[in-house]
């Protein structure tokens, strides 16, 4: 009996030990692919089962949680959702999450490693903690001003801190009410079947995901390539193009809307803007100078993320000069977004330096604690100081003396530069209208604000769209918001 005995709780040792081996193996080895198995329904509850963390402008959230009473219990809600969109994203058990949602998702759901109390706490307890805050960089007033100034026009707006970097308002108009993806049902898939297939397209973030051509307002970058080069010592001297200006190598015409640009000074040129001058002068720069200049105020990278990713900006690597002529001011294959064109504006009134831009200021835990903050940090030096100066004083003078007077603000130092850019076949199609601008207080030795406004209203009269027209007075309310902030 005892031999039976011993044989018996022998196999029931080799069966102990074989469980607690599978246990290890399952544990040690494939718990990673059980857990992002998306047979394992238990993952998405847990992910579902506490409020999620909040994303704030100022003090105030802008975001929320409501307990369902469901299988996944909170569902993400939005004030302002419209509004804040295009900062947000949507946060939706149906469809994942994008934009801030997404970059910062493991501090609001509580799994970053961040917001628990040990190292490795959350690893040895295979628990997460209460859903940590992110505070944006994002000042109410100028985001409104941005919104209520497109009011529902396809376009957008990025205004920046050029000191810092931080990211002041990001509108992108249309927009939608991300609490419509929240959930899960047929509400939510029909909302998100409607969104996608509107043909005005209020889920694409134009200030960060759309590229436009830059049109005039390009001519910034150019003047700096050619202060920076050498190939402009004097601004104020007269340059030798004709006007119209014939382009490199072919008998086709650039001509000027503007009076007053044959044989016109740079600055000049960009008081009125001359295409003929501006063209010229990015051939003299060249390609490899033109590119390089490009390259210095963020053009063609394509890693910049603030924290979500913004799609690169083009200034073609590979032209002939005829080309180039029309890429120096802005046409041909040149393409830009909202958020480019205020790090241009930016880095004119920061002396040159170009600051970063990021959306987020501060992560925190649940009870407020900061664990993470974002400290200015440099991104190119776009010009030389006094390059930058001098396109100050020319900016200046376009909005006090040229096509930007709509932008000018009683008492305050304001430099701005409209741009009208063509697009569509043979230049058919209506202008998208730009301005990009700079502000400075009174008595104050840094600029409070830059920004970019891009206008693409389809419905618009051609003849009444211009950056000045169209876009300065949005920006000149985002710049007035920014001011009294």
């Amino acid at each position: 009996m005892t031999r039976y005995i011993r044989r018996a709780a022998g196999f029931c040792l080799l069966l102990l030990l074989a469980l607690l081996a599978n246990a290890a193996r399952v544990q040690l080895f494939e718990a990673d692919g059980l857990n992002t198995s998306s047979a394992n329904r238990r993952t998405t509850i847990d992910r579902y089962d506490q409020p999620r963390g909040d994303i704030l402008v100022g003090d105030e959230p802008v975001t929320g949680s409501k307990d369902t009473g469901e299988q996944l219990a909170y569902e993400r809600t939005y004030r302002h959702g419209p509004l804040y969109a295009p900062v947000t994203g949507y946060a939706s058990q149906t469809y994942g999450t994008t934009l801030l949602e997404n970059a910062e998702d493991g501090v609001l759901s509580g799994t970053d490693p961040l917001l628990a109390p040990l190292p490795l706490w959350g690893d040895i307890t295979r628990g997460r903690q209460p859903g940590g805050d992110v505070v944006t960089t994002i000042e109410d007033p100028v985001q409104r001003a941005a919104y209520e100034g497109l009011d529902g026009r396809h376009g957008a707006v990025a205004a920046l801190d050029p000191g810092t970097g931080r990211i002041l308002a990001l509108v992108s108009s249309p927009s939608y009410d991300p609490e419509v993806l929240s959930g899960t049902g047929p509400a939510v898939t029909g909302a998100w079947e409607r969104l996608n297939g509107s043909r005005s397209r209020p889920m694409l973030n134009r200030a960060i995901r759309q590229t436009y051509p830059p049109g005039s307002a390009f001519k910034i970058v150019t003047a700096a390539a050619a202060l920076d080069a050498g190939v402009v010592t004097d601004p104020d001297a007269a340059t030798d193009t004709p006007s119209p200006y014939v382009l490199p190598g072919t008998s086709t015409t650039l001509p000027d809307e503007a009076r007053g640009c044959e044989r016109a000074s740079l600055a000049e040129a960009i008081r009125v803007s001359c295409n003929t001058v501006m063209a010229h002068l990015g051939v003299e720069v060249g390609l490899d100078g033109m590119l390089d200049a490009a390259g210095r105020f963020g053009f063609n990278d394509d890693d910049l993320e603030i924290p979500f990713r913004v799609v690169r900006s083009n200034f073609d690597p590979d032209m002939s000069d005829d080309q180039l002529a029309q890429s120096s001011i802005g046409q041909f294959d040149t393409t830009a977004t909202p958020l480019q064109m205020a790090m241009v504006a930016s880095a004119v009134a920061n002396d040159g330096e170009l600051r970063r831009p990021h959306l987020v200021d501060r992560v925190t835990t649940d009870d407020g604690g900061t664990v993470r903050r974002q400290a200015p940090d440099e991104y190119r030096e776009a010009m030389a100081p006094d390059t930058a100066r001098q396109l100050q004083r020319m900016m200046t003078d376009v909005v006090e003396n040229g096509t930007g007077t709509s932008a000018a603000i009683d008492g305050v130092t304001v430099g701005g530069k409209t741009g009208t850019a063509q697009h569509g076949i043979d230049n058919s199609a209506t202008p998208y209208a730009w301005f990009i601008a700079w502000a400075r207080a009174p008595g104050s030795g840094r600029p409070a604000v830059a920004v970019a406004v891009v206008v693409e209203d389809a419905a618009a009269d051609r003849a009444d769209v211009s950056g000045g027209g169209n876009a300065a007075p949005i920006a000149r309310a985002v710049m007035e918001a920014a001011l009294e902030g």
